[in-house]
This record gives structure tokens, sequence and C-alpha cells, in this order.
């Protein structure tokens, strides 16, 4: 059973409330995701909060919006600001992302999608809410995120491959494009699990890298090690 908190080193998430608890993903995009010194931050599907913690934590001169549609996980995640060295400069709105308004365009705007259109559904609603994208289609997603982000500013997300390349699809059709592209590996003999991507207005050359999350033996590769230095304890 999955614990009703998860301790970082400078924030503490609770989690009891939220259907999808603390990923590999979440922490991932809140590592990888940047932007060149970013005053508006923009967190779609906030879930627990962790993504939008990280970013408050890397982005000291940043102020942090944050979005959930589920009730219960957008209560937490405001607990969880509350509760966190950074929260004078947090804000949550709870409801859905296509009737999220902002006077302000965002610097950086990251994405953790639900992305299980294809699968059998629970009955646990909540857990489906955050798990299928029947909610936030990419294609809604990708529409509103072209209108209130900033020329220059990235828009973040990380998916598994197939998916990815139908977001990719979408996001042209908004002149959104590829610029950053990391893949993610669990060890050197594994497949390509998941791909965080980064999207900007300007078509240009693709810089890619790799992350391992294992190395050959079995322990945490380098690759993975940095990136998470300084938010998971003991790294």
């Amino acid at each position: 059973m999955a614990n009703s908190w998860f301790q970082f080193q400078e924030f503490l998430i609770e989690q009891d409330r939220c259907a999808m608890k603390i990923s590999t993903d979440a922490v991932l995009l809140g590592a990888l995701a940047n932007a060149e010194n970013p005053s508006k931050i923009l967190d779609i599907g906030t879930g627990t909060g962790v993504i939008a913690l990280m970013l408050a934590q890397r982005f000291p001169h940043s102020r942090i919006q944050a979005v959930e549609i589920d009730p219960a996980a957008a209560s937490q995640a405001r607990e969880n600001f509350e509760k966190s060295p950074f929260a004078e400069r947090m804000e949550m709105w709870e409801g859905k992302f296509q009737e999220f308004s902002s006077s302000e365009k965002f610097d950086l705007i990251v994405s953790n999608p639900p992305y299980f259109p294809d699968h059998l559904k629970s009955n646990d609603a909540q857990r489906n809410l955050a798990l299928h994208n029947d909610g936030l289609p990419f294609g809604d997603l990708v529409k509103k995120v072209s209108t209130i982000l900033a020329p220059g500013a990235k828009f973040w997300v990380i998916l598994p491959p197939r998916q990815m390349l139908d977001l990719e699809k979408i996001a042209r059709l908004h002149d959104l494009f590829p610029s950053q592209k990391f893949t993610i590996q669990d060890n050197p003999a594994k497949p390509v699990i998941r791909e965080v991507v980064a999207f900007e207005f300007e078509e240009k050359e693709i810089f890619q890298n790799e992350i391992l999350i294992k190395d050959d033996s079995g322990g945490f590769h380098d690759s993975y090690r940095k990136l998470i230095s300084g938010f998971l304890l003991n790294f």
C-alpha cells in the first residue's frame, strides 16, 4: 500500500486523497522541464502538486499556478503548497483546464497528462479521471496551451512514445514544435518507456538526450542520480 505521504529534501507531499500517488514520471518532469528565468509557470493537472513544488524549488523567483480538475486532489495539493517553503509563490485553481483563464501568458507550462484513452475503466471515478484523457483530450490541451504560452516560452510534457507521437501531430496544428527531447529507459537493455519533450512556437533542430534510471548492475544510473540530486532523500 502506498504511503500517505512522501518526504522530499525541501518539502513534504501528503497524497492520501489523490488518485495518482507520487510517480517517477512526475519527478522526471519536475526535474527536466526548463526555461530561461521563467517568472510565470503553469502546471496542468497538478495532482499531488509535486511537479509544481519541484519547479518552485528550482526557480526561486517564479510564481507557480497549478490547475487540477479533481476536488480532492486540488484540496490536498493546495494544502501541500501552503505547508511548503514556497507557499507565497504558489496558487491553485480547481476546475477543467478548458475553462481556466489567465490575463497573463506563461514562460513555462508543464503537464503530465492522462493518456489511457483505449483502456477499460475501473469503478473508481477519481482514478478514471486521473488516468483517462476523456476530460482533457490532447487536442483541448494543446489548443488551450497555445493561447497562454508566451512567445519564446516552452511547453513540457511527459508521455509514452506512442502517445507522444499523437501529441506531436496535434501540436504542429497549433504551431508548436518539439525543441528538446529526453528518452527514458529503465536500464540500457530495455526499450524507451517515456519521452519528455519541450514544445516551442519556433521550429528548430531538436536537442536529444537520454536518461537511464538503472544501470546494468541494478543500481541507479548516474544520469538519473544527477537529475534528482537535491530533490529525493539520499540523493
